[in-house]
């Protein structure tokens, strides 16, 4: 099976009166949400080390892919195999350690390289575009990326031009500084869901993923990671209270907690017979 069969089902599903009423509906803005979710759940196959999800994960991310390709084909605009054509370009051009002349030093040569070329290939673009107004250095960070993945490739950008934090130190101390501002915003008056409270609560959490990336932790991974050990150690909770016949509505809080502290007692005695 190639990657053209693909394409020609695709065609099929997309043939008017022939194919599929709900693909022949679609549109590139109508499935763009689909390719967030689609990439979410190859990143969670690989998180897992499910290698059988994984290629069908994969799968599922490619039919965004040849979806939207044929949309566009069908408008006139380009075809699946400009996609291919255009990243295949891509690739060579801003790999000239490889397919030229010339030879990288390091990784890190080689993302200054790619920064360069990148950098040039955009004055292009803009210059093509007719653009009139001064290019910023933060253009280029997709707004529909997860907020804190966003914040992190803002803060990267503004950091190779000296604004920044010289030590993840400094940073801490500046969450500090945001979570009294939010604390201060608590004890006013009216203060829940206020537009002021969230203001407060964005900068915190721009902050802490300003310390991520200081330290070279990936957020999302990072918060994944919480919101899993979150639901393993609740559903430990549930569990237990199932046993004695009783639910988590029936429970007190207290109770709640001291089997969340078991749930983690449990964890970390495992850890610890772990080799190594």
């Amino acid at each position: 099976m190639t990657i053209h069969r693909l394409i020609e089902i695709m065609a099929a599903l997309r043939t008017p009166q022939t194919g599929c009423p709900w693909d022949l509906e679609q549109t590139s803005r109508s499935i763009a949400p689909y390719a967030i979710e689609e990439a979410y759940e190859v990143v969670d196959a690989i998180e897992r080390d499910d290698l059988c999800d994984l290629k069908d994960e994969l799968g599922d991310l490619l039919l965004q892919v040849v979806f939207h390709a044929r949309m566009a084909e069908e408008a006139g605009h380009f075809a699946f195999d400009d996609v291919v054509g255009a990243i295949c370009e891509k690739l060579t051009r801003r790999h000239p350690h490889v397919f030229a002349q010339g030879r990288a030093a390091d990784s890190a040569a080689v993302s200054l390289q790619w920064d360069a070329i990148k950098a040039g290939e955009k004055a292009a673009r803009d210059a093509r575009r007719g653009a009139a107004a001064p290019p910023s250095l933060l253009e280029g960070v997709p707004t529909p990326l997860p907020a804190l993945t966003r914040a992190v490739k803002l803060q990267e950008k503004a950091g190779k031009v000296g604004f920044d934090w010289a030590d993840a130190r400094l940073v801490l101390e500046k969450i500090r500084e945001e979570a009294a501002e939010v604390e201060a915003e608590l004890a006013a008056p009216g203060a829940e869901a206020s537009p002021e409270l969230e203001d407060e609560i964005g900068d915190l959490l721009f902050a802490v993923a300003n310390l991520a990336r200081h330290a070279k932790v990936d957020p999302e991974q990072a918060l994944r990671g919480a919101n899993a050990k979150f639901e393993r150690r609740f559903r430990h909770i549930e569990r237990r209270l199932s046993e004695a016949g009783r639910t988590p509505k029936e429970a007190t809080l207290d109770e709640m907690e001291a089997l969340w502290v078991e749930a983690k007692g449990r964890e970390r005695g495992a850890d610890s017979r772990k080799p190594g």
